[in-house]
C-alpha cells in the first residue's frame, strides 16, 4: 500500500536557517508573518531586532483572525513584554512564544491540523 502525505492549502515552512526562511519554496532573509488562513501570503515584518519590538507590531495581528499567534524570538528564546502583547490577549487570541525555528515547527504541525495560526519569525539583521 502506497502512502501519500495528505495536501494542505496552507502556507508550509519548508526549510530554515540562520538569516533566512523558506515558505512554500520561496526564500526570505528578513523577518516574516506567515499565515494558515485561507488566501495569505508571506508578508515582511518590519522589525528587525527584538529591542526595536512595540505594541504597534502585535496590533495588526490582532485584527488577523487568527485564534492563536506564535511569536518566534530569533535564534533564542525572549519574551515580549506583556503590555505588547495587550491587543491579541483584549481579543482573547492565544499567544505562545518560542524560539524562531521552534516556531517554524510548531505552525507548521498546527496549520496541518488546520488551526486558525499566524506565526512571526525574527529574523535579526
Amino acid at each position: 500500500m502506497k502512502l501519500q502525505p495528505d495536501k494542505s492549502n496552507n502556507l508550509t515552512i519548508n526549510a530554515y536557517g540562520e538569516g533566512w526562511i523558506e515558505v512554500n519554496g520561496q526564500k526570505f532573509d528578513h523577518s516574516l508573518i506567515v499565515s494558515s488562513l485561507p488566501g495569505a501570503a508571506p508578508k515582511a515584518w518590519e522589525v528587525h531586532r527584538f529591542e526595536a519590538l512595540k505594541s504597534e507590531n502585535f496590533e495588526t495581528l490582532a485584527l488577523s483572525g487568527a485564534e492563536l499567534v506564535i511569536f518566534g524570538s530569533g535564534q533564542r528564546l525572549r519574551f515580549p513584554q506583556p503590555a505588547w502583547l495587550r491587543p491579541l490577549i483584549e481579543r482573547g487570541i492565544g499567544v505562545e512564544t518560542m524560539d524562531t525555528p521552534a516556531a517554524c515547527r510548531t505552525y507548521n504541525i498546527l496549520a496541518s491540523e488546520g488551526r486558525k495560526v499566524v506565526v512571526t519569525l525574527l529574523l535579526e539583521t
